[in-house]
């Protein structure tokens, strides 16, 4: 079954509408989607190694502007909706506190989030929540997406064919690893924020 998965995503990495479905998961990745764009990716510059870079450009500028929906649903529905609340319950001074170490080390919590299996939609959302400037969200979530899809995009180029090899040698042992880090991730949100 996992073969016949893989074989079907290496197929449609080489469709001519896949890059606007890598624009799309990355963009709702970025704010509400569960999977990352990764699993594009990976298959879409193994497919097409000549692409690797304009991958990484459409990846990178679809999670960017999905980053800023996440901060716009932080943002806004927090408003009408989560402050209220906060207040309510007697949260309103402990919310405060929050935000303010929250935007302290903003710049880096959004940089280590994009970086890693972390899910970063709750980054995104949060830092709306938070208030954290605008411009440090922006540049933070452009260098550090970038940073990590242009990375990911080097690797798969200069070590395509190895890693195909590897991938498809090792398919579940790869499929287990990228689901206990998803998991994973989840995890941390429970345990850590």
């Amino acid at each position: 079954m996992l073969k016949g998965l893989y074989d079907w995503t290496m197929r449609m990495a080489g469709h001519r509408r896949a890059m606007p479905a890598l624009f799309a998961v990355s963009f709702a990745e970025s704010s509400f989607f569960p999977i990352p764009p990764d699993v594009m990716v990976v298959p879409m510059v193994l497919a097409d190694r000549t692409k690797a870079f304009w991958i990484a450009f459409v990846c990178t500028a679809g999670s960017v502007l999905g980053a800023l929906a996440g901060y716009a649903i932080g943002a806004l529905l927090f408003d009408t909706v989560g402050r209220p609340l906060v207040e309510f319950y007697g949260y309103g001074a402990a919310f405060e506190d929050f935000t303010g170490r929250y935007n302290e080390w903003g710049a880096w919590i959004v940089a280590g989030a994009a970086l890693t299996p972390f899910p970063y939609k709750v980054i995104t959302i949060a830092s709306g929540v938070a208030g954290l400037d605008l411009w440090v969200f922006v540049i933070s979530s452009i260098l550090a997406r970038g940073l990590r899809f242009f990375l990911e995009a080097v690797l798969l180029w200069r070590f395509g064919p190895p890693i195909r090899d590897f991938i498809e040698g090792n398919l579940k042992l790869v499929t287990t690893a990228f689901f206990c880090l998803l998991i994973g991730g989840f995890v941390a949100i429970k345990y850590l924020v």
